[in-house]
């Protein structure tokens, strides 16, 4: 039985992709060229920022809105720039960049399903929900229009992106506008479903993800398990159309290439740069959390029409990133508890074996000095 959340998702991930595939293996053809594509991943794009937005507590910003600020900007484009520079230097292509920029934020559904199970500081846990909460929207907009611009697949240029980044934040502030009067009265539940569905429709239409994103900080309507089951539904429907555009082929060294730079990006960016001033241990649990999900996936989807190979490259990459994060966390797990003073010394030496035989163990995960939550 699978226990882990990070390896069920995975495993759940692989077998809607490997459906996908076989749909589009016996006949469904290319959708990626028809006019409604663009639009439904855009729309699942513009769920899956603002359920990311919404699981957030906003102190939690207000705690590290140094670190995250500098996650957001510096990070993001320090870390694209670090998985393009690799990208460039083995393929010499100008896809690099936007190859670069769809794996470099950190899904933030993905941190959430594993936050129980890190052996991480409140405040690191904290600090990597917060920037991967943030990075999303921020990488989104950035690869929609330095796409375009590197791929030459539509006109775009610094006034259109200042321009609709300008739009995305006027539609945030004249939600904000509107719902600080109505803060206080609790909306009926199909009166809040149908203005949050009036909200991602306009998103969606003129591509504001990054309003949408903001909009998740402050309009927070009760509506219970449901947007959760909305966002993994648009999850999976994402990962569905990537395994079927996956049938037209995959890219495994372009795939590995990727993988490999992001997880290493993180490390730099996340574990030596950005992090400065925390604890050794923090610093390691932060550089150790690159993880993609449906932000990279969506993003692939988006790409495309630019892009034909997009999806067999990143769809890959995301799988190699994610086996690397599953590994390397389970690995510094193990170290902690080998250290950890108040471990038997028989449990550490048995421990200590298996580490070593690569034996997995899940008896052994859990911190015997830690209570369970």
């Amino acid at each position: 039985m699978v226990r882990s959340p990070g390896v069920r998702r995975l495993v759940m991930g692989a077998a809607v992709a490997l459906a996908g595939w076989a749909v589009a293996a016996a006949g469904l053809g290319d959708v990626s060229g028809h006019p409604a594509y663009l639009y439904a991943v855009t729309a699942l794009l513009a769920l899956g920022l603002y359920g990311s937005a919404h699981g957030i507590a906003v102190e939690t910003v207000a705690g590290h809105v140094r670190t995250v600020v500098l996650a957001v900007t510096v990070g993001v484009l320090l870390k694209t720039a670090l998985i393009a520079a690799v990208m460039f230097l083995v393929y010499r292509e100008p896809a690099a960049l936007p190859l670069g920029l769809a794996v470099a934020q950190i899904d933030p559904l993905s941190v959430s399903a594993l936050m129980s199970q890190a052996r991480m500081s409140e405040r690191a846990r904290s600090l990597l929900l917060a920037w991967a909460s943030f990075d999303d929207p921020v990488t989104a907009l950035l690869t929609v229009y330095l796409s375009a611009l590197v791929l030459g697949g539509a006109s775009a240029d610094l006034g259109g992106y200042l321009g609709n980044l300008a739009l995305n934040l006027g539609f945030a502030a004249v939600v904000f506008l509107v719902w600080l009067p109505l803060r206080r009265i609790r909306l009926p539940t199909a009166v809040a479903v149908a203005a949050l569905v009036a909200l991602l429709a306009v998103a969606t239409a003129f591509f504001l993800v990054l309003g949408v994103a903001l909009v998740g900080l402050f309009f927070r309507p009760r509506l219970g398990a449901l947007l959760d089951r909305s966002v993994t539904v648009a999850f999976y429907l994402a990962v569905f159309a990537t395994g079927a555009l996956l049938a037209g082929g995959v890219e495994p060294g372009r795939a590995l290439v990727l993988g490999l730079s992001a997880f290493g990006a993180q490390i730099v960016v996340g574990g030596l740069l950005i992090t400065r001033g925390l604890a050794p241990a923090e610093r390691v649990g932060l550089a150790l959390g690159q993880q993609n999900g449906i932000t990279a996936i969506l993003l692939a989807l988006t790409l495309v029409p630019l892009y034909p190979a997009a999806v067999a490259v990143i769809a890959p990459a995301v799988l190699v990133v994610n086996v690397l994060h599953l590994s390397a966390n389970a690995a510094w797990d193990r170290l902690l508890i080998l250290a950890s003073p108040s471990a038997p010394r028989s449990a550490r030496a048995a421990l200590a074996r298996r580490v070593l035989a690569r034996v997995p163990d899940e008896q052994t995960t859990a911190d015997p000095a830690t209570p369970e939550r």
